[in-house]
């Protein structure tokens, strides 16, 4: 049931009243600053230790004149509820998956989640380290948000209570997606069938078969049990999932300059801890999952990659007009990809 139109309008006044009186001047002047650091997943992922990282190297470096509460596993808000929260300063500092911010109007970063565009980290770093991944975060200041980085979580298998290794293997089944137009694309160009659920009710969904199966890194699989409610995980890598690190751009500009310089400082180092974090936390998940016995662990032939990629590719040419031709080619560039027909090799 949805609230009444008047409840909403009471909590968006309240939710202004906070960012009101949390982001005047006045705010800094008394005690250190204090940020609310808020995401959706457990402290023992990529992210969950990144955020913490952070919170320690930020304390450190402004000499405890900065101190950052992290609130994890959607202590605060939900998915769909973080970025406005961010936007009227309920929070000052988020890290949503790429795919959200084109509920601001921002569509280019679901660029991110066309699938077989990366073929490994050096294609994706050379666009989230180079002027591609930064001309898309100034693309939100318009819309009240700085953005300060992006943090790997990682490329994504497959996992359902069937086994999946055919292309024919995914046609019927109810497969979790995140709200993203491109991955929508994805799931019925194999045949499955995509339902949008926000990352906290995943896990039950699997457990009572509302849904048959998802997508995630192997990280996030196995910190939210997944793999105890899927009986098969294939390692598709088809795709990729990423965060960008983003604060309230009022709240930001209002620090004063030693403070944001800082604070610069620990998110460059928190992003090499993040990005290091995940590519070891994916391949350690995965040899839990599989020593758990609770779930089989497959790796496609080259061939059966290939079969996936054949079929996920066309998605790129259909979102062109979604999303910009103009920031899919510049990725194409900046990675080297080759565009249709011409399929790169695993």
């Amino acid at each position: 049931m949805r609230p009444h139109p008047s409840v909403n309008a009471l909590r968006r006044g309240l939710l202004a009243l906070a960012a009101s009186t949390a982001l005047t001047p006045a705010a800094f002047a008394e005690g250190p600053i204090v940020i609310k650091f808020s995401h959706v997943v457990a402290i023992d992922t990529p992210k969950g230790k990144a955020a913490e990282y952070f919170a320690k190297r930020a304390g450190e470096l402004t000499k405890g004149r900065v101190k950052v509460e992290v609130y994890l596993n959607s202590q605060l808000y939900k998915d769909k509820e973080e970025i406005e929260a961010l936007q009227l300063g309920s929070v000052q500092m988020l890290a949503p998956s790429l795919s959200k911010f084109a509920h601001l109007g921002v569509k280019e970063f679901e660029a991110f989640d066309l699938p077989f565009i990366f073929n490994d980290y050096n294609d994706l770093h050379a666009v989230t380290s180079g002027p591609v991944g930064r001309k898309l975060l100034k693309k939100l200041e318009s819309r009240g948000i700085t953005g300060l980085a992006y943090w790997d979580n990682g490329f994504k298998v497959m996992s359902a209570n069937k086994p999946l290794k055919k292309l024919e293997d995914y046609k019927g089944l109810r497969m979790r997606i995140q709200p993203s137009k491109v991955l929508d694309a994805q799931m019925r160009a194999v045949g499955a069938l995509p339902q949008v659920l926000a990352f906290s009710e995943t896990y039950q969904a699997l457990q009572t078969r509302v849904v048959d199966g998802t997508e995630n890194p192997p990280s996030n699989l196995y910190t939210q049990k997944m793999h105890e409610v899927q009986k098969h995980v294939s390692t598709t890598h088809h795709g990729y999932l990423g965060y960008a690190v983003v604060v309230n751009k009022k709240f930001w500009d209002g620090l004063p300059n030693s403070i944001r310089a800082a604070l610069s400082q620990a998110m460059t180092e928190s992003t090499q801890v993040a990005n290091d974090i995940a590519f070891q936390d994916n391949l350690d998940a995965l040899a839990r999952i599989k020593a758990s016995g609770k779930a089989t662990v497959y790796q496609p032939t080259m061939e059966e990659r290939q079969q996936l990629r054949r079929a996920m590719l066309p998605v790129h040419q259909q979102m062109a007009t979604r999303i910009g031709m103009q920031t899919i080619e510049e990725i194409y560039q900046a990675t080297g990809f080759k565009p249709l027909p011409t399929p790169l090799t695993p």
